[in-house]
């Protein structure tokens, strides 16, 4: 399970930050929680909207992936701080993340009442239309005295407010699976995901129908983009938009591009015959939304794929496609893309039939495949079986000398078993599972 910790001050030294830092790191074994930070949000100024900066779209992608939150709150006379109003303020204008979201508040204060009243607000403020969060009812955390409560190494002294603190954060996590359940967002990460692209990023090129089939050529023309001869500075290169396609179009693996809003923007191999290729496209289809280029079948498995790369739990997920023989072995991989500041900035997938490039190994170094009698795991579908699992021996003419290096070409077996993997729809390529 994946929760997300607010805190609601930006001082640099806070009593509530040490409080969710001890929750995340004592309570590890129990459940994931990530802190967030809110120090650079804004003050909310609906006059200047800045619901699509990245500071507002960070927070409102990872508790919309989370499964719940933690709100640590202080008490600022007797409401809670400005700035975790204004956080609030900007997640329920536009954006509305908390909506039918599992919500616990935790507060420390420096006297007896431990932030009750702050709690109290917070409590009201999440429930009020616009940001319909589901509050956790009663088992209320206060610490209070809190300038006495934690040792020196941050930690809380007090072994009875440890357990405490323990029993209520367990009685949220179960508190998170009934509600999750009731929204049906159980055992389901993807359900967090916009695959329709409703929402926006700061690189999403307004004033065109997603959908239109030359989405390319209006987008093109409302950002007035380069194109031909005009040379493009990259990390560590500078090309034309024409050389820049023609690397693309070349490569031996077919690419796509899906930005961080879940909308289908690039693939190469533009002048290809979908029926040809192995992922079939076509050029209308860039520009649509996720949901448009997945067939119904394969939406839930698509959308948790995303959702694990987006939320970090893997930044790289492989699957093979169902229907691999002895003569192909087509395999989909999507790798998460960050920013130089390590934000999510969207999907590189790629696909590439691996049979051509295991061929070319066994026929210069002599190998050839031979059935694992110990298999455990269908070598052409990756799903458990008693069928056979390739293993690398060396052949007949194994010991054949790189004329190059003189080096000698004989290597050790090497046993290769293809991993346990969801069914990929061989359309998509999204997980069907």
């Amino acid at each position: 399970m994946k929760l997300v910790g607010i805190v609601g001050s930006v001082a640099e030294q806070s009593y509530n930050k040490l409080l969710m830092r001890f929750i995340a790191e004592h309570f590890s074994n129990l459940v994931d929680v990530e802190v967030l930070d809110i120090t650079d949000v804004p003050m909310f100024n609906q006059s200047n909207d800045q619901s699509n900066s990245p500071t507002i779209q960070y927070l409102n992608r990872k508790i919309m992936a989370a499964d719940g939150v933690i709100i640590a709150t202080p008490e600022h006379n007797h409401t809670i701080p400005a700035a975790l109003k204004s956080v609030i303020e900007w997640l329920s204008c536009n954006l509305h993340p908390f909506a039918d979201k599992p919500v616990m508040i935790v507060g420390a204060s420096y006297h007896n009442q431990g932030s009750s009243r702050a709690q109290l607000n917070l409590r009201q403020i999440l429930e009020s239309p616009g940001v319909n969060a589901i509050t956790m009812p009663g088992n209320e955390f206060l610490l209070a005295n809190v300038k006495e409560a934690f040792n020196d190494e941050g930690n809380l002294k007090d072994e009875r407010t440890v357990e405490f603190l323990r029993t209520t954060l367990t009685k949220f996590l179960d508190f998170v699976q009934v509600i999750n359940k009731l929204n049906g967002r159980a055992d389901n990460p993807g359900a967090a995901e916009d695959m329709w692209s409703t929402g926006k990023c700061d690189t999403t090129i307004d004033g065109v129908d997603m959908k239109a089939e030359d989405w390319v050529e209006q987008a093109a023309a409302k950002v007035n983009a380069v194109a031909g001869k005009t040379y493009v500075k990259l990390d560590r290169g500078i090309l034309t938009v024409d050389q820049l396609n023609w690397f693309l179009n070349s490569m031996p693996i077919e690419l796509t591009y899906a930005d961080e809003n879940n909308q289908f923007i690039y693939y190469n191999r533009m002048g290809e015959d979908p029926k040809a290729m192995l992922a079939p496209r076509r050029p209308g289809q860039v520009g649509d939304p996720l949901a448009d280029v997945h067939p119904t079948r394969a939406l839930k498995g698509a959308a948790n794929v995303v959702n694990q790369l987006r939320t970090g739990k893997t930044d790289l997920v492989k699957m093979s496609v169902p229907g691999n023989g002895p003569t192909r072995h087509w395999m989909h991989y999507y790798k998460a893309m960050h920013d130089e500041a390590g934000n999510y900035r969207g999907i590189n997938e790629w696909v590439v039939d691996l049979w051509p490039i295991v061929k070319y190994y066994l026929e210069t170094t002599g190998q050839k495949l031979i059935p694992d009698p110990d298999n455990q795991v269908s070598a052409v579908t990756g799903a458990s079986s008693a069928g056979p699992v390739i293993t690398t021996v060396p052949g007949p003419s194994a010991a054949k000398v790189d004329d190059t290096s003189g080096a000698s070409a004989t290597e050790q077996p090497a046993e290769v078993v293809a991993p346990k993997v969801p069914a990929v729809d061989s359309t998509s390529g999204a997980s069907e599972s």
